[in-house]
């Protein structure tokens, strides 16, 4: 299984081993339901269609889309504590920004007879190029975005609960839909037998 549609229920922290702090997220994660199956020969593509929460409806890739049938529900059991995951989630909107804040701009002076502190200066001259480059930072909508946090560990999973709990933070508020699936890059920690 690659992935698994979850509902971010808020923010805590943990005690290390070796007694550090660590803030985690708690995730509910499951059970998914799956609505359909799609294959290559019929659709084009190889996916599954979960439910959440009979609100939240995601597609999720796989490779062999004959191991899941219609019916079928997921939990966070697929998970294990010191796997890495991926999160993607659609991050806090901020609405209209400016420069400063949404590209975090240094500013101008602050003193000596300076009138422009957060305005973005110049974006373009008039002879050359005549025109503002796409992509330019520019004050504008902040947030409401897909957002995807790699490599999170994962600290525990409740299984009884279908609770995950992630190092670190997580995009979107509370109550918001999430995707987990396991991390593309960073594989688990492996963990060497005592002889």
């Amino acid at each position: 299984m690659i992935g698994i549609l979850g509902r971010k229920v808020g923010m805590t922290q943990v005690f290390r081993k070796d007694g550090r702090i660590m803030p985690v997220t708690v995730i509910e994660s499951g059970p998914c339901s799956i609505l359909q199956i799609k294959t290559k020969e019929k659709d084009g593509y190889n996916a599954i269609q979960l439910c959440f929460a009979d609100r939240f409806i995601k597609e999720v890739p796989v490779q062999d889309p004959g191991n899941y049938k219609a019916g079928q529900n997921i939990d966070a059991t697929q998970f294990c504590p010191g796997e890495f995951v991926d999160i993607i989630g659609t991050s806090i909107g901020r609405g209209f920004q400016g420069g400063v804040k949404r590209w975090h701009w240094k500013g101008g002076p602050k003193s000596h007879g300076s009138m422009s502190h957060r305005s973005p200066g110049s974006i373009g001259a008039s002879a050359f190029p005549s025109r503002v480059f796409k992509g330019h930072h520019l004050p504008g909508h902040m947030g409401n975005r897909k957002s995807t946090i790699q490599n999170l560990e994962v600290i525990k999973v409740d299984k009884d609960n279908n609770l995950l709990v992630v190092g670190g933070s997580v995009p979107g508020h509370k109550n918001s839909c999430l995707i987990i699936r396991k991390s593309k890059k960073k594989k688990p920690k492996v963990v060497k037998k005592e002889k």
